[in-house]
């Protein structure tokens, strides 16, 4: 199957790119890709790119998104206002990359590990107060996400501070502990916004040595009570990298999820 490429800027800074994949035809749904490394500048945009080709490969416009991580210009709260820039870029740059062939009344979103908490964050964005990072503006044109695919994501940004997950790596991005700023952590934790109607698919494996499985299960025990549509696919024998290796079993549960999301 034949997949272009086109890469395109939704910002001035080198780190805000989005590469687009696009298979042949038109009214393509559209799934976010959203890579992990903790929001470090260390990790990148190459760890999506397999991921996006692969769901192109299905007949859906993969959206691999680079944002600014820790050491780059992110954190607080740039890197949260990148995705969602990122995101909203679809309706005009995006639209235009890809020649009008985006059906942007079906979009999706994917995100490993800090991605997850990335994905998971953009599908509650529209519960987010006005104003402030991230949130959807009225009269300007945006993203509403149908749902996300968490896979091993941090999605209680409270508790992982606690635990310095990552060797500190909620604290470097939010720059601060949890204690400490309690209305930054509760605007950027997806545990923070259920009961707003968000659809999330968790999925973790319980030999997962890098994001605890307790991350998803306290954001599915939390949503499921608050009436969310959500999902937890626990993965037997599984750890964190195999959820983003195209070749095994791990990634095509996820892609399977996304697939009937969009």
């Amino acid at each position: 199957m034949k997949i272009d490429t086109v890469d395109y800027r939704y910002g001035p800074h080198s780190s805000q790119m989005v590469r687009l994949y696009l298979p042949a035809g038109s009214n393509l749904p559209v799934v976010l890709v959203l890579h992990g490394g903790y929001w470090r500048l260390r990790y990148g945009i190459e760890l999506a790119e397999p991921l996006a080709r692969d769901l192109a490969r299905f007949g859906v416009a993969a959206a691999a998104v680079e944002y600014r991580r820790v050491g780059d210009g992110g954190g607080w709260p740039t890197t949260l206002a990148d995705v969602a820039r990122a995101a909203d870029s679809l309706v005009t740059i995006g639209q235009r990359a890809a020649e009008g062939r985006l059906l942007l009344s079906r979009v999706a979103a994917v995100g490993h590990s800090a991605g997850g908490h990335l994905a998971a964050w953009l599908a509650h964005r529209h519960s987010l107060r006005a104003g402030t990072a991230g949130s959807m503006q009225p009269g300007e044109p945006g993203i509403n996400l149908l749902g996300a695919v968490s896979q091993a994501g941090l999605l209680d940004l409270v508790l992982a501070s606690q635990q310095r997950l990552g060797n500190g790596a909620v604290d470097a991005l939010m720059e601060g502990p949890a204690l400490s700023m309690p209305q930054r952590y509760h605007h950027a934790s997806p545990i923070a916004h259920v009961g707003d109607g968000a659809r999330i698919v968790c999925v973790h494996g319980d030999a997962d040595d890098v994001v605890p499985l307790s991350q998803s299960e306290r954001y599915v025990t939390a949503a499921s009570s608050a009436g969310d549509p959500v999902r937890l696919i626990v993965l037997p024998g599984v750890g964190h990298m195999e959820l983003i290796d195209p070749d095994q079993p791990a990634w095509q549960i996820c892609r399977d999820q996304l697939l009937r999301m969009v």
